[in-house]
């Protein structure tokens, strides 16, 4: 829990939604349930390659783990220490543990019957995960000889067995540790002995086989296969797996002083958190389960997991070199629009704004930017927020090499960004070391925006050159998440942006902002604002109509208001890819609100709002916004976050009516939600339309370039009725 019992409890007693319940509200839990439930549908869906499916599913797998690792250990926690306080639809910590856990089971069930079925076809495809029973089976003597080697010489070494017994007690299972448990008999004197093997850390889950043939064999299939080797002079009467998760939160004090310190200790602490779900193999002895619960299930969810424990490792054996199994390649674009400029990112911002659609449109623009600032001699200062830069390193070699070339640089690197605190703290010291000044943002709050300013001297004066990203400043996830980057030398874009560094580095709080909006200041009442005067449209005869694109829908304050809009006949449609607390379609509450959720090849991460004001969407007039916010209570109230209006006419267009239509029009990756909370697939009809494949094949509107004018024209989407 990042909050204190203290402040959980203030919130409850503060709440200005008594009344709410499950009339009005879907839970949180469970609509992220409902959200990983999809993911695994395209696991099973005929028209992705078969590498791709299970790629899917080991998506779902890392899903649920971290849910249970995080959202479920917070109800844990408030449960233990009798905190009450209500979800959004009204139930307490232990009202909600009983519905998720029984989901999460049967979600988990479903993965282990999905795990089979790709298990099969991989093996009609030429791909063979082989259990411990199937060794021998399949494999030929050589094979086993060479498997037996790889064994003596590669896990012998490391693997420790640990006697269980009252001079041996249980030992400390690590978060996600995997470990085998055998019944063993001595056969010199028949004494019984139990033993335990964990699989150490960082070991890769799978071994494969030398040769053509794509053959796999899991460690834990290994250390039973050779367990002889282990335990010689023993019998094995029983054996098997069991798997831990544990409490991976960190909770935050107020007294914490020294941040880095803080959370360098704090990591640590997270792999020893309290065991909050204990996965079982199915048909383990009763003999064993039955110490696995006296020692580590005492207050964990014990679940009986399937015949392979640990779903997400499954990405493993995705990265076999099979491209026939795999969707066809995909290249990003460089836009055109900075080719045409010779590559100068500060001539062609100049010239005019510009958005780019990642991954469509290449991460290397962002990266470009901040290395053509480092090497440029005119620019003087660089002002970055880190949130997940990711193991690889092209964002922060900029900011170093910008630093040693004298260049005032500061990097608000982010501490708090869930699991990858670690990675962070690492950045950290290594910018320090190159001289650039780091800042770790607020105590309590995240700074969850994404944006670069580059300051340079320009004919005697200072020019500021801005980049507001959807995403984070990762060269990884921006290949598979759908984000928005937008490049301006606005003077007020730049302005606002200098006000928001010295929020965070200063604490000076910023007035007359002329454009961007900031929470935790006034991102929510900026929106509440626009949702009203569309309800003010609608009551005064006009068009109405809300356009939102988001992760996650959890406000109440925004939910009310929504509900507010649809009974006043504004009609909103809302693009949500997973958690949705507002129930839609309810007559006399929201039957003018239709949700939409699209899961496919790429993450829809992107945060869009768009207001008609006064007029059917699309049109001009439109108010258009982009934001790295959700519309949560965490985005609004304790995260820095940004909500900046899209003001020039071409990158508005490509937002409005290319990304946002795009969405709305998408019926092949698109599930509907329904007022009871089921999802069914979009009907496709006579026109299926696929928007990640549409923007694959098709240049942005703002990046395109001069090149692509008559006769080259991007092919429209537009809604517009004229």
């Amino acid at each position: 829990m990042t909050r204190s019992v203290r402040q959980v409890r203030l919130d409850a007693d503060d709440d200005p939604f008594e009344d709410r319940g499950t009339d009005r509200y879907f839970n949180r839990e469970l609509s992220w349930l409902a959200f990983n439930r999809r993911v695994l549908e395209e696991a099973c869906n005929p028209a992705h390659p078969m590498l791709e499916r299970l790629r899917f599913l080991s998506i779902s797998g890392s899903n649920l783990d971290e849910f249970f690792m995080v959202r479920v250990a917070g109800l844990k926690g408030q449960q233990l220490q009798d905190v009450e306080a209500r979800s959004a639809d009204g139930l307490t910590p232990s009202q909600q543990l009983a519905p998720i856990t029984l989901e999460a089971d049967a979600l988990l069930a479903s993965q282990e019957s999905v795990w089979r079925d790709i298990r099969h076809a991989l093996a009609d495809s030429g791909i063979q995960v082989l259990g411990s029973s199937k060794v021998d089976a399949v494999l030929s003597a050589k094979e086993i000889g060479w498997l037996e080697t790889h064994f003596r010489e590669q896990f012998f070494p490391i693997l420790t067995p640990q006697a269980l017994d009252p001079a041996h007690p249980f030992p400390f299972m690590p978060n996600k540790g995997l470990a085998v448990m055998f019944d063993l008999v001595r056969i010199s004197d028949k004494e019984p002995i139990r033993e335990l093997v964990m699989v150490p850390a960082g070991m890769s889950r799978f071994v494969r086989l030398p040769g053509d043939a794509a053959r796999y064999v899991a460690v834990e299939s290994m250390i039973k296969r050779f367990s002889a080797l282990l335990f010689p002079g023993y019998r094995i009467e029983g054996a098997a797996e069991f798997r831990v998760l544990r409490d991976s939160d960190i909770e935050l004090e107020e007294e914490a002083e020294d941040l880095v310190r803080y959370f360098a200790n704090a990591i640590k602490r997270r792999r020893r958190g309290r065991v909050i779900r204990l996965e079982l193999e199915t048909g383990m002895p009763e003999s064993l389960a039955k110490v696995l619960r006296d020692e580590l299930g005492e207050q964990a969810l014990v679940t009986e997991s399937g015949s392979f424990l640990g779903i997400g490792d499954l990405e493993q054996i995705v990265e076999e070199d099979r491209p026939d199994l795999k969707f066809v390649p995909f290249t990003p674009r460089f836009p055109e629009r900075i080719r045409e400029f010779s590559g100068d990112c500060f001539a062609a911002i100049r010239s005019k704004d510009i958005i780019v659609h990642h991954p469509y449109e290449t991460f290397d623009v962002v990266l470009a930017f901040l290395k053509q600032a480092a090497n440029d001699p005119d620019v003087v200062a660089i002002k970055q927020t880190l949130y997940r830069a990711g193991k690889q390193s092209a964002v922060i070699n900029a900011l170093i090499q910008a630093a040693e070339a004298g260049k005032s640089v500061t990097a608000v690197v982010e501490l708090k960004a869930r699991f990858d605190e670690e990675q962070n703290l690492l950045w950290a010291s290594a910018l320090e070391r190159a001289g650039v000044q780091v800042v770790y943002g607020f105590i309590d709050w995240k700074t969850h925006a994404k944006v670069s300013m580059v300051v340079r001297r320009e004919a005697g004066q200072f020019r500021s050159y801005c980049h507001f990203g959807t995403g984070n400043y990762h060269p990884v996830t921006a290949k598979i998440y759908t984000d928005l980057s937008f490049f301006t030398a606005a003077p007020a874009a730049g302005r606002d942006a200098a006000r928001m560094f010295n929020y965070i580095t200063g604490y000076v709080e910023p007035e007359n902002m002329e454009g961007v909006v900031l929470s935790p200041r006034s991102l929510r009442t900026r929106l509440l604002d626009e949702i009203d005067a569309e309800i003010a449209h609608a009551r005064a005869g006009r068009a109405g109509m809300i356009w939102a694109k988001m992760n996650s829908l959890v406000d109440p304050a925004i939910i009310e208001k929504l509900y507010e809009a649809s009974g006043a006949g504004v009609q909103i449609d809302l693009i949500i890819r997973g958690i949705c607390c507002l129930r839609p379609r309810i007559p006399g509450l929201s039957e003018n609100i239709r949700v939409k959720s699209i899961v496919g090849r790429f993450l829809e991460h992107s945060r869009i709002a768009v207001f008609g004001n006064g007029a059917r969407l699309p049109n001009d007039g439109a108010h258009v916004y982009i934001s790295s916010a959700d519309w949560m209570p965490r985005n609004f109230d304790r995260r820095v976050e940004y909500l900046l209006p899209i003001n020039n006419q071409t990158v508005h267009d490509q937002v409005l009516d290319q990304v946002m239509v795009a969405n709305l029009i998408d019926n092949e990756q698109s599930w509907d939600l329904h007022a009871d909370g089921s999802y069914t697939r979009t009907a496709t009809g006579d026109k299926p339309f696929n928007l990640h494949r549409y923007f694959m094949t098709n240049p942005s509107l703002s990046g395109r370039g001069a090149a692509l004018g008559a006769g080259g024209e991007v092919p429209t989407l537009s809604l517009r009725q004229d």
